[in-house]
């Protein structure tokens, strides 16, 4: 009797080669879903790094209310002097303030006493580990914060992961589940140092983690990834929430 055919092996277990192209793959799919997403500043770089802090568990909405009710109190030496529970009122549409207060108020004055003034500009030409090191380094600011302005108001070659680009990618395999902290240098290892491309693959990828891959009840019958994704081919759709193993 013939031996069944083995089962293909899961995109986890193949080699970075194999992933990486995979990569490219996912990026083609979304590519011709979502369209193309040019790389252009949407904001001035302390309202990104501010911002981006403020939207942790937060709305988009309510972190742009967050942002300008901050703003409303001065600027960045009057919000880095006021009380701590002034600043914490200021921002109670953004998720967690009384957290976030102490370390937008930390890392404001680290800003101001480590460069003069809040000027951002010299990242620009800063080698790149050496900038994520300088914004990794303030109290209030993680690789995924560093990350994403970096690559939004310098067009520098790193990549975002945030809950949708972490979801995502491991479910369709491109890397093994691990925090998002690791995800972040894991991603980059299989990724083209491409500004222009890893802008629209993070932001076709937050569209799709938004509208498709779900944290729970995944749309996976309607996903452009399926045919090539780990989750689909283990549990068909009935996939898990992203917090099962």
């Amino acid at each position: 009797m013939t031996a069944p055919a083995p089962e293909p092996a899961l995109n986890v277990a193949r080699p970075a080669q194999e992933r990486a192209a995979l990569l490219l793959w996912l990026k083609e799919q979304l590519h011709a879903e979502y369209g193309e997403r040019v790389l252009e500043p949407r904001r001035e770089p302390m309202h990104e790094l501010i911002s981006t802090i403020l939207s942790g568990r937060t709305t988009h909405d309510d972190e742009e209310a967050a942002y300008h009710s901050l703003r409303e109190l001065g600027d960045w030496d009057a919000i880095a002097a006021a009380p701590v529970a002034e600043v914490a009122h200021a921002i109670r549409r953004s998720n967690y303030p009384e957290q976030k207060a102490p370390r937008i108020q930390a890392t404001l004055k680290q800003i101001r006493e480590k460069n003069g003034s809040y000027d951002l500009e010299f990242l620009r030409d800063m080698p790149v580990k050496d900038a994520l090191k300088w914004l990794t380094d303030l109290p209030g600011v993680g690789i995924k914060t560093a990350s994403l302005l970096l690559l939004f108001n310098y067009a520098r070659p790193v990549f975002p992961v945030d809950t949708h680009v972490h979801r995502i990618n491991t479910r369709v395999g491109t890397i093994p589940r691990m925090g998002e902290q690791a995800a972040h240098r894991a991603l980059l290892a299989l990724l083209p140092p491409d500004p222009p491309f890893l802008f629209e693959l993070h932001k076709n990828l937050l569209r799709h983690g938004q509208q498709v891959c779900q944290w729970t009840r995944p749309k996976c019958g309607k996903c452009v990834l399926q045919e090539r994704c780990d989750a689909y081919a283990i549990y068909g759709d009935r996939v898990p929430s992203f917090s099962e193993k």
